[in-house]
């Protein structure tokens, strides 16, 4: 699977360009992408913050990501137009009956397939190696185009995981002693 986003993503719009990321709780059908994709055309057209079209930008990416961007540097995003992102989030959850708002769910590149674990089972999977610290995770965490481009997709050791990591290897180490 080819892991490359940023050609997608439209040059015109500012590094500091606000971003929201969703991950769904599994991979869309073809059909629903499609869907998703209609959905998310007709939101960009209609996104207003105060009656003023908000520069935006939408897309599902790798079956299972739903990017939403707005570039600020040309209308400010309120909170009355970020709510109305959130409720297409809430309509895609329901319309597809996934999750999309679970940040305990955690994706990783594993063997060129985007995998899910949930965040209480993260030891378990280093500790079996299916994740190691050089396993590419997806930081839904980014807030703008430009970490959007440099810190999305990191290995484990670069990511706020890696600090969880080494304390829980600091408690296991203390319970062998």
């Amino acid at each position: 699977m080819q892991f490359e986003y940023q050609h997608l993503i439209p040059e015109e719009f500012h590094p500091s360009s606000k971003v929201w990321l969703y991950q769904s709780s599994r991979l869309f059908f073809i059909s629903e992408a499609l869907q998703i994709e209609d959905m998310l055309n007709t939101f960009i057209e209609n996104w207003n913050s105060h009656g003023t079209p908000v520069k935006g930008y939408g897309n599902l990416l790798f079956g299972q990501f739903i990017v939403l961007i707005a570039d600020e540097t040309a209308t400010g995003v309120s909170g009355c137009s970020t709510d109305s992102s959130v409720r297409l989030i809430k309509q895609i959850e329901h319309t597809f009956k996934v999750d999309m708002f679970n940040r305990q769910n955690l994706a990783f590149v594993v063997k060129e397939k985007i995998q899910t674990i949930p965040l209480s089972q993260l030891t378990y999977a280093l500790e079996n190696g299916f994740i190691t610290t050089d396993t590419i995770y997806f930081n839904n965490l980014v807030s703008d185009k430009e970490a959007f481009f440099t810190k999305w997709m990191i290995p484990v050791k670069d990511s706020w995981l890696a600090a969880k990591i080494l304390k829980q290897a600091v408690i296991t180490s203390q319970s062998t002693d």
